[in-house]
């Protein structure tokens, strides 16, 4: 089994959370019900699984559910043994978007506390904003990520305490020895390769044979594009086209989406394709970054949608899509290979997983900078640039980005296959596999305002 560290939230959840229901949102395919799973028959005595999408595509025996008498009715007929209560019985509503009335039903479900209920889907967001009575104060929505780096050195043998021994260099801004550096930037090439995906990594772990790698690629791709036809025909087309063109606009030196592309018309912006980019993100098959043209903490008061980059969520569909089965095109520095793309894709999936909302910085005049993320502990914003090449120093737009006094920012990292770190006019360079250790998460030890004045 791939560790994955979503399975700590699912445990504390289910143990100190008794008066809410988890709603897991995340792509398809990345393992959201095998951990939910995992953790209910681990927690509970009696575990109750029920995929709805299968349900509809079959007896429909949930499709006319309509009171909670007739889900325990339902469930007790599903369930061929006698079920317990709230504290030894946990029910799983597998693809719950695909009986939206049954997500209204879940604030009575969880009132009436017969038993513990647990929720997961693939479009989840899309689901929530068609739901007529949404179950606020009910519920609690995580999203769920496939494997990020750290997770993938995990299911490759690489040891925790190893990990935190790097962490600390990094705290510290100090170097790995040569060794160790080599150790990871190989592991990190090969996450290029594999990506997150579970079923992608357990057969690397087979046999490291990378055609079954990539024909698992293809057809979680595939069935990425198939989902998209779920929509009515308005939508299914644009969603479709827009999804396939997210590997050729990632090549364009702007990297952000070309509305005229779409359908071929000119004028198209960005509000004329608002549900389809609503629909790839909120499913989690694509990552959506804002350009900021004016940065301000926090990032969210000055996002702008008119300018708009979309990634793929795994990066190995996009290194299968980009070079097939040629591993030499990442494994080997190969001059015409420009692996930009590539290492931008990684950092957006790391920084998504790690709870960050992905933006750029975007400036006719000053140009763009990869990423900026919101930095919590010094109330201002932290530029981020990703280099794949030897050029790594050169970054005209992240220079004058950090010279402008208006923003107030005096620091940013650029991350490169380098092993030295230094400091160099404010920009912090450091080796691409640190990136595993930038984390927007709520910190562990309670933070206690001070008591009030008397009044």
């Amino acid at each position: 089994m791939l560790e994955r560290k979503f399975t700590r939230i699912l445990e504390h959840f289910l143990k100190e959370e008794p008066n809410k229901i988890l709603l897991v949102n995340g792509a398809r395919q990345i393992g959201k019900s095998y951990l939910i799973r995992y953790v209910g028959q681990k927690l509970f005595t009696h575990f109750v699984e029920i995929n709805l999408k299968e349900d509809k595509e079959g007896d429909q025996v949930f499709a006319d559910v309509h009171t909670t008498n007739d889900l325990y009715m339902r469930l007790s007929n599903y369930y061929s043994k006698p079920l317990g209560d709230r504290s030894n019985t946990l029910v799983f509503l597998d693809e719950i978007q695909s009986y939206p009335h049954l997500m209204t039903m879940l604030k009575f479900l969880n009132q009436e506390s017969r038993y513990r209920f647990i929720a997961s889907g693939s479009q989840l967001g899309v689901a929530l904003s068609e739901t007529p009575s949404v179950p606020l104060g009910s519920v609690t929505i995580e999203q769920m990520y496939p494997l990020d780096f750290e997770e993938f050195l995990w299911a490759t043998g690489i040891g925790k305490e190893w990990i935190e021994n790097i962490r600390q260099n990094y705290l510290r801004k100090e170097a790995l020895d040569e060794s160790t550096h080599n150790i990871l930037l190989k592991r990190f090439q090969y996450y290029l390769l594999v990506g997150g995906l579970p079923e992608a990594i357990n057969n690397y772990l087979a046999d490291r044979n990378m055609v079954r790698v990539r024909a698992t690629h293809r057809d979680i791709y595939d069935l990425y594009r198939i989902d998209a036809s779920q929509y009515d025909d308005e939508h299914k087309l644009k969603i479709r086209k827009i999804y396939d063109l997210i590997p050729s606009n990632l090549e364009n030196k702007k990297k952000r989406i070309v509305y005229k592309n779409i359908e071929d018309k000119k004028g198209k912006t960005f509000s004329d394709y608002a549900d389809e980019f609503e629909y790839l993100t909120n499913s989690g098959v694509a990552l959506e970054v804002s350009a900021i043209s004016n940065p301000h903490f926090p990032l969210a008061e000055s996002e702008q949608k008119r300018l708009v980059k979309l990634y793929l969520n795994d990066v190995g569909l996009l290194t299968n899509l980009l070079y097939g089965v040629n591993v030499n095109a990442v494994l080997q520095d190969i001059k015409s290979i420009n692996l930009g793309t590539v290492y931008e894709s990684v950092v957006a999936q790391e920084l998504a997983a790690h709870g960050f909302k992905l933006h750029y910085f975007d400036n006719k005049k000053k140009g763009e900078v990869d990423f900026l993320i919101d930095d919590y502990d010094q109330l201002t914003i932290l530029p981020l640039e990703i280099k794949s090449g030897k050029d790594y120093t050169e970054h005209s737009a992240l220079s004058k980005f950090l010279d402008n006094p208006d923003y107030g920012i005096n620091r940013a990292f650029v991350f490169s296959n380098e092993r030295e770190i230094f400091r160099k006019r404010g920009t912090t360079y450091l080796p691409i596999y640190y990136c595993m250790f930038l984390y927007n998460e709520y910190r562990e030890e309670p933070v206690i305002l001070p008591e009030l004045e008397v009044i």
